[in-house]
């Protein structure tokens, strides 16, 4: 969600409802790094002083360290780490994304969207984005004027064209339909249609809701058979961005020292295009690599 949707808030209330079942919770809280100081402030769990003192809630605050897509590079490490350590549920809470930062959909076993009134017209609620990843949509701080035509204009979103929110899978970076997401034709299971709750994550009010849609949700994919697919397309993007990264920094380190800079100084100078530059690049490092 955007900033001042009251995420930190959110989560905060949220996991106090799971404590009061008795189950333990694992918060990742990404806070976005300054362009310009490359510090982060990290000031999310300020918002959550009612969990401090709590043996079974665990808060991991984290900078995007210039990572984009609404999380840091090392999240998902951490989110199996919590895991691993047995904590019951495993909350993740973005940096306030805008409309294209959606890589907690491809993390995340259920996604919640968090809408508030007085942020945007209906207009923009309702444009293609950040609202395609949602399993879940809240309106939170919903006591405030206008939350009314909030959720109007989310559920107008749904009803007019809801299987357009699960085209959110990438496949070695193309999109994938709604009909390879949830492949059903042969099953007795209805498509999942995102629900549209009302919170006032200060007071408390709608979070229990909240819980049980979430809830809702992970026993959907169980009964619909997606759980187990829904992992391997995780596993399969997250295998395929860290073949990227360990192949480019390959690639880089394999370069002679000024190359890259003289391919640079090429492409400034209009002797070479952008797309030139690079195979003359990866010619280089091919050479390097047959002669070592």
């Amino acid at each position: 969600g955007a900033p001042g949707t009251g995420k930190s808030t959110l989560v905060a209330a949220m996991a106090q409802a799971w404590r009061a079942e008795g189950k333990t919770v694992g918060i990742i809280a990404v806070d976005p790094t300054s362009p310009f100081t490359g510090g982060a402030i990290l000031g999310d769990r300020i918002r959550m002083r009612d969990l401090s003192g709590d043996e079974g809630v665990f808060i991991r605050s984290m900078a995007t360290r210039g990572a984009l897509g609404g999380l840091a590079a090392v999240t998902l490490d951490q989110a199996r780490a919590l895991d691993a350590a047995g904590f019951d549920k495993v909350l993740i809470e973005t940096v306030g994304a805008g409309q294209n930062e959606v890589a907690v959909a491809r993390l995340a076993q259920t996604t919640l969207v968090v809408e508030a009134p007085g942020l945007g017209d209906e207009v923009q609620a309702i444009k293609a984005g950040i609202l395609e990843i949602a399993d879940v949509l809240v309106v939170n701080k919903a006591d405030r004027p206008g939350a009314t035509q909030t959720v109007r204009a989310l559920r107008t979103m749904i009803e007019t064209g809801h299987p357009a929110l699960k085209t959110r899978w990438m496949h070695h970076g193309q999109m994938i339909g709604v009909d390879d997401r949830y492949p059903l034709e042969d099953q007795d299971v209805a498509l999942w249609i995102p629900p549209i709750v009302e919170t006032v994550a200060a007071d408390g009010k709608g979070v229990d809701l909240l819980v049980s849609k979430i809830e809702e949700h992970r026993n959907y994919l169980e009964t619909a058979g997606l759980r187990a697919p829904l992992e391997r397309a995780h596993l399969e993007v997250e295998l395929m961005n860290r073949l990227e990264a360990r192949l480019l920094k390959r690639l880089l380190e394999r370069l002679p020292e000024g190359v890259l800079s003289e391919m640079v100084t090429s492409v400034q100078q209009r002797t070479r295009t952008p797309e030139q530059a690079i195979e003359a690049l990866l010619s280089q490092a091919e050479v390097l690599a047959v002669e070592s």
